[in-house]
């Protein structure tokens, strides 16, 4: 079935490794990316504009990732090939549960802050005004594979096989907290963490996805489709 294959292919260096980087990811990148390139800017003598600076960061975590996982890459995309159908039924099926359940989120959402606002909605918009093709780039192709190896392969895959619950529990409060943490520093008020729960339902289906499926590129096409379908509907 193709269900159990999607949890026990991560070697034990993509374990060690990824969770290395994951944590680098996590916690070091955020903070220590726009100071690199002012360094960087200094060095040079030139100004970078946002819109290069945010596509030389997502190459480089594409470029990290797939050398760490090309190996959960590669298996992952010969049960792709095996399970082409069931992929792409598990797909379709996500983006209708996806919909379907953020908009009963976000009244949620609304009902606990007042407020139906997708920051990351917003952040995305404004650079889409900034610098649209590298953007659109970054949206739907790079952030998707990034974050799906790195949220559904690492996390929901590590460790499927000792808790599918904590499993996707772990996978979707991480998700979540990422696509949230930073506004609450900018914004200093911890009740963004509220806007967590607009993240909830995307990590459960993707992490779904991954599972039913078995294999990464469902999550990866269900996150890029999703991506896409929210820059038209901001753009409209």
């Amino acid at each position: 079935m193709a269900k159990s294959k999607s949890t026990a292919y991560l070697s034990q260096g993509e374990l060690v490794g990824g969770t290395i980087f994951f944590v680098i990811y996590l916690l070091v990148l955020p903070f220590a990316t726009a100071p690199a390139f002012r360094l960087l800017e200094t060095l040079l003598g030139t100004d970078i504009s946002t819109g290069l600076q945010n596509t030389i960061y997502y190459y480089l975590l594409f470029a990290v990732t797939l050398i760490l996982f090309h190996g959960l890459v590669g298996r992952t995309s010969r049960n792709l090939v095996e399970n082409f159908g069931t992929a792409a039924k598990v797909l379709l099926a996500g983006l209708v549960a996806l919909y379907g359940l953020n908009e009963l989120v976000y009244r949620v959402t609304h009902a606990l802050v007042g407020n139906q606002t997708n920051l990351n909605d917003l952040s995305i918009s404004a650079q889409i005004d900034a610098a649209p093709r590298t953007t659109l780039l970054i949206v739907i192709f790079l952030a998707p594979f990034v974050e799906e190896v790195l949220f559904r392969g690492l996390v929901f895959g590590g460790l499927r096989t000792k808790s599918p619950v904590v499993a996707y529990l772990v996978s979707c409060l991480l998700f979540a907290f990422v696509h949230v943490w930073q506004f609450v520093l900018v914004n200093h008020d911890i009740t963004y963490f509220w806007l967590m729960v607009q993240y909830l339902v995307p990590g459960l289906v993707l992490a779904w996805a991954y599972d039913r499926s078995g294999t990464l590129w469902s999550a990866i096409g269900l996150h890029a489709a999703a991506n896409a379908l929210s820059v038209w509907a901001i753009r409209m």
